[in-house]
């Protein structure tokens, strides 16, 4: 062969191994956005199975009554709970912020609801310190507006 056919046959090669590392890449680039999307949806499948044991009246923005703030008083720890965690995993790094911004939105309008505000304010003054992520957005001593 002569050196001109040699030179072409390498430049070819070079190029399908290029095309192939940026194909690879590509691949690898879908299954971490497709593990992401699956992550962040597990989360979401998490908040409806929870919303769904919540009392209309509070995520209608009507106030318990004694009764009903002690009888739903778990399934709102468990909320919040849920919302710190996310709080966690987005500071983290694991959760999108296009996900985040609508998770966080979801938490900041739940948390100008009356039952919300009065479970937040009674958890966290009784939780020795935890839901640290959730109290730096969400200050126990401050209403959100």
């Amino acid at each position: 062969m002569s050196p001109e056919t040699l030179a072409i046959l390498s430049a070819i090669a070079n190029a399908a191994t290029a095309l192939g590392a940026i194909a690879a890449a590509w691949q690898l680039y879908l299954v971490h956005k497709q593990s992401v999307t699956n992550f962040e949806d597990s989360f979401a499948k998490e908040y409806r199975e929870l919303a769904a044991k919540l009392p209309t009246k509070a995520l209608l923005g009507e106030p318990l009554n004694d009764e009903e703030h002690i009888e739903h008083f778990d399934e709102l720890y468990h909320y919040f709970d849920l919302c710190n965690e996310q709080s966690f995993l987005y500071t983290a790094g694991r959760i999108s912020e296009k996900t985040w911004n609508f998770w966080r939105d979801g938490m900041a309008s739940n948390m100008r609801r009356p039952a919300f505000q009065r479970a937040w304010h009674e958890i966290s003054s009784r939780a020795n310190g935890d839901f640290s992520e959730l109290r730096a957005l969400f200050p126990p001593e401050k209403q959100v507006t």
